[in-house]
């Protein structure tokens, strides 16, 4: 129903390319630079650039790519003076039409204060920037452990064959962080396995699986039971400073 190009781009982006075969439309999401774009597009028309967040490595191919095409460029109303273009401005439960297909629009800040995402649910497809990624989550630039974790939650909630589209490849450095705060969990394991082998071939491991990242990430998990013990942390302690000892503990990892 969606067809979903990854582009590399920078050192570890991923711009991701939309299109629906039933109605043409093409759209790409957090496009870093226009160049890789340009090179996906070969001459065909781009209808809009969906942004999740206003960091430069994901907002520096908009002008550019609206200059040539026209495209309309739609970003999170919270941050809309930072993000280069902005056309259509949207926020918690806007719907954004991709084609036939409807995205939902999710706020969920913490990486940055406006951050937000867009689920396809009949394509089961999360566009997430960089509030999660594949067994991680984004830094806390702009916003609190709270928000984040209620972000996450609310992903987690999804269901498990979402696809989850994080905007970088960070799998095999989140892999170890993971692996070294939970030694010998066996559905960490299964996972980091299936990552070496993608990794060892050169393919990406975006997008990932809601069902497998609730199982397996640390960051998904921070209410599970025994979590607290595991850290150290005082028993009762509740899932945000749980999270937040997480979020620590990988910034200094």
């Amino acid at each position: 129903m969606l067809e979903i190009t990854l582009l590399p781009a920078r050192s570890d982006n991923y711009i991701f390319l939309g299109h629906d075969p039933a109605t043409g439309f093409r759209f790409v999401v957090d496009p870093a630079d226009a160049e890789p774009v340009w090179a996906a597009l070969a001459g065909q028309r781009l209808d809009a650039i969906l942004n999740t967040h206003h960091h430069g490595d994901h907002v520096g191919g908009n002008l550019a790519l609206k200059d040539a095409t026209g495209c309309t460029i739609i970003g999170p109303a919270a941050d809309r003076d930072r993000i280069p273009g902005i056309d259509r401005a949207v926020a918690d439960g806007d719907t954004v039409m991709l084609g036939s297909l409807a995205a939902q629009v999710m706020d969920v800040p913490g990486h940055t204060r406006g951050h937000i995402a867009y689920y396809a649910a009949a394509a089961q497809a999360l566009f997430c920037g960089d509030t999660m990624f594949a067994l991680g989550c984004g830094r806390l630039f702009e916003g609190t452990p709270a928000q984040m974790w209620a972000a996450l939650t609310r992903f987690r909630a999804l269901p498990d064959a979402t696809r989850v589209y994080c905007a970088h490849e960070y799998t095999e450095s989140n892999l170890r962080f993971a692996e070294h705060l939970l030694p010998g969990d066996p559905a960490l394991a299964a996972y980091g396995a299936e990552i070496r082998a993608k990794r060892a071939h050169g393919l990406p491991t975006v997008p990932a699986l809601i069902g497998v990242e609730r199982a397996a990430s640390p960051f998904l998990r921070a209410d599970e039971a025994g979590m607290a013990a595991r850290l150290g942390l005082p028993p009762g302690s509740d899932a945000v400073t749980i999270f937040a000892e997480i979020r620590s503990r990988k910034d200094r990892f």
